[in-house]
């Protein structure tokens, strides 16, 4: 459930949103960053998430509360581990009702609901889910169309993080430092230079793959060049190393066969 085909962020898509938003590339970094780590997939290709069980027990009008205490709680948390559970978690709900579940869970780069599916510019949050499954420019589109529409982009602008926070996620912000990280997250991108994104989907491309590329974070170190070694030998190609041309293309047909 959830498997798409969970195409890399381009060039063109941050570009746009970048455009969109009139916001520079440094403080999208940021919010990519500080939500998912920065990559928007799990290995296995489903889209990160997080099962938020206090919406889903609000919006059931806590109906299943008894019987699942840990997908229906009026208290927010409970979360458990990240990746895969959460899955998990989401699969279980969607058994107790589907259009509930995936509105009261976080999709993507961006984290956002799927509740706020109209707000991230989709028609329903069926098709917000089907989108977030298939690329990183559907998740981050969404999250630009979800800024825009709560005109939280001015935040961004100003370097007001405390209120982009407040606004993005929720009051609580501060238990998270959600301010503090993103600013401290700026600023590194600030400074330059900023990530590869030729690397980084070569990271995403690897780890679809099973190589172990050290994160997908668009910076070139030891462990991504080892996965890259490896992948070349499975492949037949060169072993240099070196992302060049023919190795990103071998990546991209190994990806769109699985």
């Amino acid at each position: 459930m959830f498997v798409g085909a969970a195409i890399a962020l381009s060039e063109s898509g941050l570009d746009k949103a970048a455009t969109d938003l009139g916001v520079g590339l440094p403080a999208l970094w940021a919010v990519m960053t500080v939500e998912t780590k920065g990559c928007g997939f799990l290995p296995d290709r489903r889209p990160q998430i997080l099962f938020e069980r206090h919406i889903f027990h609000r919006r059931t009008g806590g109906r299943f509360h008894a019987s699942a205490p840990d997908l229906s709680d009026a208290k927010a948390g409970g979360y458990g581990a990240g990746g895969a559970f959460q899955h998990d978690r989401l699969e279980r709900a969607v058994a107790l009702d589907r259009e509930v579940a995936l509105e009261s869970t976080s999709w993507g780069l961006g984290q956002v609901m799927g509740f706020n599916a109209a707000d991230a510019g989709y028609a329903g949050v069926e098709q917000m889910v089907a989108a977030m499954c298939g690329s990183e420019d559907a998740q981050f589109q969404g999250m630009v169309n979800f800024i825009s529409k709560k005109g939280l982009a001015k935040y961004l602008k100003q370097g007001d993080w405390a209120a982009f926070a407040c606004r993005y996620n929720g009051e609580d912000f501060q238990k998270n430092k959600y301010d503090t990280n993103l600013e401290k997250a700026h600023a590194r991108f600030a400074a330059g230079p900023l990530p590869s994104l030729t690397v980084r989907t070569a990271q995403l491309y690897l780890m679809y793959l099973g190589f172990t590329p050290g994160g997908v974070d668009g910076w070139f170190g030891v462990n991504t060049q080892k996965a890259l070694e490896k992948f070349q030998k499975s492949r037949g190609l060169e072993q240099s190393g070196r992302l060049d041309n023919a190795t990103l293309a071998g990546l991209e047909t190994a990806v769109r066969a699985l």
